[in-house]
């Protein structure tokens, strides 16, 4: 059955929800990203909630610089309970698993500067902290080739196409696969299906999808679609993020059934 995700997405050291596809590198002539959503508590006040609640499996994604300390105190607040993305690399994803994330989640350090895959990156950090504590950000958008991972920020498309070769490839270095459809991420229009029944239809490990849910049927369809395989977050539409298509409480109630 698809299970909820919970979510914490940082910017600028402040739970926010932003519409994926406006996220850029910083410049002195950059209007920012469209934020969607600036919550008034703090990442630990979340990440308590979840934790209450007996939510697992959610993420923690830092959008930039400037989010680390409120990365730190939400794992503080829920050890154990929440995965960590945004920035990791080999060299500090241990130091992630002792602040008390369940997993690192990886995308951008697994390619060089031009978006070509450096399998010998992933590989390496497997071996250094097991593929077990390892989540794969596979977040993409769409492409000539269907999908295409994209990195830096959903900014630079990478050589890496969202097929079953390609999940087969990666699954020997993770546990999980996490998948933001980056083209309709925070613009509560609606998910991207045909991603969900791809995902659906591979299947062999857990995979979280990300974006666009609007609704409840929403959550419905990705149950559907991927005879629930695929776990959702939720995130502009939820009421928690000033949202008014999805209640947070029904989420737990449906949970609990």
């Amino acid at each position: 059955m698809t299970k909820f995700r919970p979510c914490i997405d940082l910017h600028d050291g402040q739970v926010k929800q932003i519409v994926g596809g406006t996220l850029r590198d910083q410049d002195t002539t950059s209007e920012g990203p469209k934020e969607n959503f600036v919550a008034t508590e703090d990442a630990a006040t979340y990440a308590a909630l979840y934790k209450k609640d007996g939510l697992t499996g959610g993420h923690v994604i830092k959008l930039g610089p400037g989010n680390d300390e409120a990365a730190r105190s939400a794992l503080a607040a829920y050890p154990g309970g929440l995965q960590i993305g945004g920035g990791i690399t080999e060299e500090n994803a241990q130091t992630w698993l002792d602040a008390g994330a369940s997993h690192v989640i990886v995308t951008s350090s697994l390619f060089n500067s031009e978006g070509l895959f450096q399998e010998a990156r992933m590989q390496s950090l497997a071996h250094a902290i097991g593929k077990e504590n390892i989540v794969i950000d596979l977040s993409c958008r769409r492409s000539a080739a269907g999908w295409t991972v994209a990195m830096n920020r959903w900014q630079t498309l990478t050589d890496l196409n969202i097929t079953a070769d390609t999940l087969d490839r990666l699954a020997d270095y993770c546990d999980e696969f996490l998948i933001h459809a980056a083209d309709v991420e925070g613009l509560c229009q609606g998910i991207d299906v045909d991603l969900v029944k791809v995902m659906g239809a591979w299947g062999q490990i857990p995979m979280t999808y990300a974006g666009g849910v609007a609704t409840v049927a929403d959550i419905d369809l990705i149950q559907e679609a991927s005879g629930g395989k695929v776990d959702v977050t939720v995130g502009s539409a939820l009421d928690l993020f000033g949202g008014s298509g999805v209640k947070y409480a029904d989420l737990l109630t449906r949970e609990n059934v």
